[in-house]
């Protein structure tokens, strides 16, 4: 029944408190962006982050580097763990540089010997939060948000916190049952990622959000992009736990999508990157690393790609503070060792089994 997985499930995340276009991206999907003069190099790039939030970077790039061509392969983030874990075992190259917003899947391959340390001015003015061992660097700085279509939601119904959130399914039930998507965390390791922090965060009031979720029977989805665009048609009305940077993009594309900050707490995610040991051209990864982390870069990443900042205003038309840099809600997740429990494939399979439980077990109409 519900009321024992619920509670099975909250006995498993007060323990882990103490201890894409839009489109899904197909595992390897390779696009290459020629050398603006005649090519002398070419680097390579495998990312969980999507072409079109990365190419405004890479074209920036080639712009002080007109003679390397770049070849970028894009994944869904369970695909490159996958992949590069491999890799990293046989010792045989996949690509320059890894990218990807699940940052516990980064920081356990470093933690498996798989990266290559770099120091360089760039890299020492990356905040401590986001540096582990000088081998996985953060270099964007993105709030899980709400979704929702401006259509469907009234305005008064607009939830600004996760209680406020539960609270709405519990009240309208009939209206927003099977209307309300996030990611599945059985194949989206960014979607596990935030659920695990979530769970570190707030036990009784995630508990209580994953309940009134499981009751509006939520449709789970592997990837951000699929769970946007069904919003924007309005088979779902609103979606919790997006990617900032995705959704802004959605909703500059379409004025009926609006983005939401949550005010209890606001998870940060860092777009993680590293040097793979068996990299071919280090040299040329390193560039594009400090290119990342520069201010040049830095300022493309918040007009172009992905649109939020530590320091800055937030962007046009997003439900939130002014700034988030400062405020106290807001809550990194840091790039460390904290994050190897994430992957200990023990609590994992516990966390992800709980989960489904909790959330997908029960129909809606169960008492």
């Amino acid at each position: 029944m519900k009321s024992r997985h619920l509670v099975a499930f909250s006995l498993g995340i007060a323990a882990f408190a103490l201890v894409p276009t839009l489109a899904t991206a197909v595992e390897g999907t390779t696009r290459l962006f020629p050398a603006i003069s005649s090519e002398a190099a070419r680097l390579s790039i495998h990312g969980a982050a999507d072409l079109e939030a990365m190419a405004p970077l890479i074209r920036d790039f080639q712009e002080m580097a007109p003679d390397i061509a770049i070849e970028y392969s894009d994944y869904v983030t369970n695909d490159l763990h996958q992949k590069a874990s491999a890799a990293c075992e046989q010792n045989t190259p996949l690509g320059d540089l890894w990218l990807s917003s699940s940052l516990d899947q980064l920081v356990s391959l470093a933690n498996n010997g798989c990266a290559s340390a770099y120091n360089s001015s760039e890299t020492a003015q990356v905040p401590k939060w986001a540096n582990w061992r000088d081998e996985v660097f953060g270099f964007t700085f993105e709030p899980a948000v709400f979704v929702y279509n401006m259509r469907y939601v009234p305005a008064g119904d607009v939830p600004r916190t996760r209680a406020e959130l539960a609270d709405l399914l519990r009240r309208r039930l009939d209206y927003y049952e099977r209307r309300v998507g996030t990611y599945d965390i059985r194949t989206s390791g960014v979607g596990y990622l935030l659920a695990f922090s979530d769970a570190r965060q707030a036990t009784a009031t995630y508990g209580r959000l994953l309940e009134s979720m499981s009751r509006a029977d939520v449709k789970v989805s592997c990837c951000t992009g699929s769970i946007l665009q069904e919003i924007a048609s309005g088979r779902l009305y609103l979606a919790y736990n997006m990617i900032g940077s995705y959704s802004y993009a959605a909703a500059k594309a379409n004025p009926d999508l609006k983005v939401v900050i949550p005010r209890d707490y606001t998870l940060i995610l860092s777009r993680g990157v590293l040097i793979p040991k068996t990299s071919q051209r280090p040299d040329l990864a390193r560039r594009f690393l400090d290119y990342l982390l520069s201010k040049r870069g830095q300022d493309v990443a918040r007009r172009k790609a992905f649109f939020f900042a530590e320091k800055g205003d937030i962007p046009e038309g997003v439900d939130g503070p002014p700034t988030l840099g400062e405020l106290s809600f807001v809550q990194p997740i840091r790039i460390g060792p904290a994050l190897l429990a994430a992957q200990d494939e023990a609590q994992r399979r516990r966390f992800i089994d709980d989960w489904s439980h909790s959330m997908l077990s029960q129909p809606a109409s169960s008492p």
